[in-house]
């Protein structure tokens, strides 16, 4: 006797004979002769009866196939039969459909999920290919059924879902010291520690390289320049060493003489050793200039993840006030100022200045000068972003200006706007830790659902019991991910699990990562919160004080609750301001063709990134920095502020500095600044003129807007989906 049945999706559900006889009713009425109740009985009690106790769907349909066979009614056997067959090959068309999309290289939502990723490539579509099918098996095998639930029903979203399968980890913040001092193995060569700055240079680019392909996130240096310095002293001892072949002469006393700055001077005037210090000096600046040129160029042509997209990179600096890190700094600024190829804007690595007062923020600062210079870089650039280390939430009580090794107790981020700082498990530190896994809630669609509750408490007080509830499952789901996570091999992972994991170099080959892998993040997202806000009181929190003061309160909520889960399962949780690409229109696709057209809501094709005042939304960058500002301290999973600036402003870096400065003031944690920037497709040349469509250069019409899509700059607009395009031609600039 049937008992359960495993579903086609893995679900096993109790038997229900009522589903067979819908079956067998519904291909009768496709016949002449119609409706037979007795027999469809007949067969539905003799099925129940016979079959074993746990059955498949398909074993049950090919009974009922059989079943009609040897009865009178052949006429509906072969309606049931096409029917199935139907059934079958719809199942595969939705694949198939994908799969065409994706051949013919379509430009829609599959293939620009990703901007930073080429989907029309051979390594690009086989990516697609993969992913398009990874995610039907995550579904059906290793999410629970209220996780199903949430994701079908558009209230939640798994990121990176096509990766759930081979356990990897998000992203990680590189101690890249531990490569350059120890090497590391890489596939089937081994690298030697560095001894000069140019390997050093490469092997930071191969480090995330390789990691890319080990990880499903980003990768980053959390203090390029302390990293880096060593070596620009090693570098100079080498062009003293050079010279005492060349004079014959010794020269010893010079390897470790004092130098203020690193700067490429005349020698004319100087006479003696202090000529050929200079000389050294000068050599040395070159080979650093030429060492972070390289840097930057392989960054943006090293390809990984099968060949189709570059390293999604980031590097934070800006702190390291010895003469060897200011080096790094200017020579790394200098070459992102001169533009890689033919001068164009570098795409990656995603660079992040450190403002920290007493360091960089006032006149009188070591590396004022070169924090100036970084505004000048970014007003033409895009980068540096700007992280605030003075923001409450960014310091460490561990950090003296008198450590030469004060970076470890420095946050650092990821140019997508991932923050890893604070830890349940180990120190409080952004090094050799990263995120974990991400999920997001649609917190619009919740909001939707309460709308048509007339009063405005019980409005609110539904919202939040369906947000209470989303955020035990969202929970739950990334608990269970990591729980899948940690049963993984550090052999999975040869350089994460060896090199760059805070603790993984106590782990062996065959060991599990579950030792080690709480040091990082879970992270709880949200998107949509002006939509949210709109639902719920009919303004958003850039226009309404009492919108932004409901804001506050479900973002506070969602902190909360966090920090509950925290506790509850033993992990680190935290909430992210989610930076939406391709899911900023799938949430608002979903609950379109559920609820409709709703104004301020669904009536766009992208739902506003985490808890920024909309895009369109005329105001002063002060009013949305008075707005944002809050958030940041409950969003430690990651957040960003963005001002879009008019006209060019390369010739105006000081509009740079004012908004860092109205980043300190208001307790922002991490910001940047967008303005115009064309790129010629054909001959590459750049501008910052308005509306620009003809190359001044070559008079070519093939001229493209550079912008940031989330966190990260794009090379060109055509990879990006549609809900994205929509949002940047909605852009409005912020006086």
């Amino acid at each position: 006797m049937i008992q359960t049945v495993v579903k086609r999706d893995g679900r096993i559900v109790g038997f229900n004979e009522q589903k067979i006889a819908a079956a067998i009713r519904k291909a009768m009425l496709n016949t002449e002769e119609g409706d037979d109740s007795n027999l469809i009985t007949q067969i539905t009690d003799r099925i129940a009866m016979r079959g074993k106790s746990q059955m498949t769907v398909e074993e049950i349909q090919d009974m009922v196939e059989m079943e009609l066979m040897k009865s009178t009614r052949k006429d509906v056997a072969k309606i049931y039969i096409k029917y199935r067959n139907q059934r079958s090959i719809a199942r595969k068309a939705k694949t198939r459909d994908i799969f065409l999309e994706i051949i013919n290289i379509k430009s829609n939502d599959v293939t620009r999920e990703n901007a930073n990723m080429n989907a029309d490539t051979p390594a690009g579509m086989m990516m697609k290919f993969s992913s398009e099918t990874t995610k039907p098996f995550v579904d059906d095998y290793l999410l629970s059924e209220e996780t199903r639930e949430a994701v079908r029903h558009n209230y939640l979203h798994i990121h990176d879902k096509d990766y759930y399968p081979t356990k990897s980890l998000t992203c990680v913040q590189h101690p890249l010291d531990h490569i350059l001092k120890g090497g590391f193995r890489a596939g089937h060569g081994e690298s030697r520690p560095a001894k000069r700055i140019e390997t050093a240079s490469i092997m930071g680019c191969i480090s995330m390289e390789t990691a890319q392909n080990e990880m499903h996130g980003g990768q980053a240096i959390p203090a390029f320049d302390f990293y880096l310095a060593p070596y620009v002293r090693s570098s100079y001892i080498e062009e003293v060493k050079e010279l005492e072949k060349l004079m014959d002469q010794d020269l010893n006393d010079l390897y470790d003489a004092p130098i203020e700055d690193y700067l490429q001077l005349p020698l004319s005037g100087l006479e003696g050793k202090e000529r050929l210090k200079q000389h050294a000096i000068n050599n040395t600046v070159g080979r650093v200039h030429q060492a972070m040129e390289a840097f930057i160029h392989n960054m943006n042509t090293i390809h990984s993840r099968g060949g189709n997209q570059v390293v999604f990179s980031s590097i934070n600096y800006g702190t390291d006030t010895s003469a060897e890190g200011r080096c790094i700094i200017r020579e790394l600024l200098r070459s992102t100022y001169e533009g890689v190829g033919g001068g164009q804007t570098a795409i990656f690595p995603i660079q992040i200045w450190k403002k920290k007062r007493g360091v960089s923020y006032l006149p009188e600062d070591r590396n004022y000068d070169l924090y100036k210079y970084a505004c000048q870089v970014t007003a033409k650039r895009f980068f540096p972003n700007f992280i605030n280390l003075d923001a409450t939430y960014n310091q460490n009580d561990n950090w003296k200006a008198e450590d030469p090794e004060r970076y470890k107790w420095e946050c650092a981020t990821m140019g997508c706007r991932t923050r890893v700082f604070e830890n349940r498990f180990g120190p409080k530190t952004s090094i050799g830790r990263g995120n974990l896994s991400f999920s997001t809630i649609n917190i619009v669609g919740l909001a939707i659902e309460c709308m048509k509750i007339e009063n405005k408490d019980e409005r609110i007080a539904a919202f939040f019991a369906k947000l209470d509830n989303m955020l035990s499952v969202t929970a739950q789901q990334l608990h269970d991910r990591m729980q899948f996570q940690k049963t993984a091999f550090a052999k999975q992972f040869p350089l994460v699990m060896s090199s760059l994991w805070l603790g993984s170099e106590k782990l062996g080959p065959n060991d599990t990562i579950e030792s080690v892998i709480n040091q990082g993040t879970l992270g709880i997202g949200f998107i949509g919160l002006a939509e949210c806000l709109v639902a719920l009181l009919g303004k958003h929190h850039g226009e309404s004080e009492e919108a932004q003061e409901l804001g506050l309160k479900i973002v506070t909520y969602m902190r909360d609750r966090a920090n509950e889960f925290s506790e509850s399962y033993q992990h680190n949780y935290s909430i992210l301001a989610t930076p939406a690409e391709g899911l900023s229109g799938r949430f608002t696709q979903g609950d379109r063709r559920k609820h409709g057209i709703l104004p301020g809501i669904t009536d766009r094709d992208y739902y506003t990134n985490s808890n920024h005042v909309p895009v369109y939304y005329k105001c002063s960058a002060r009013h949305k920095a008075e707005i944002e500002a809050p958030y940041h301290d409950l969003t430690r999973g990651g957040h960003i502020f963005y001002v879009e600036i008019d006209g060019d402003a390369t010739h105006n870096p000081e509009v740079v500095m004012k908004i860092v400065d109205m980043m300190d003031r208001y307790n922002i944690g991490y910001g940047s600044v967008n303005h115009t920037r064309n790129r010629c497709m054909d001959c590459g040349a750049e501008n910052a003129e308005k509306d620009l469509k003809v190359c001044p250069k070559c008079g070519s019409e093939n001229v493209d807007r550079l912008q940031r899509i989330t966190g990260y700059l794009v090379g060109t607009t055509d990879r990006w989906n549609k809900a994205k395009l929509a949002e940047l031609n909605d852009r409005v600039v912020h006086d």
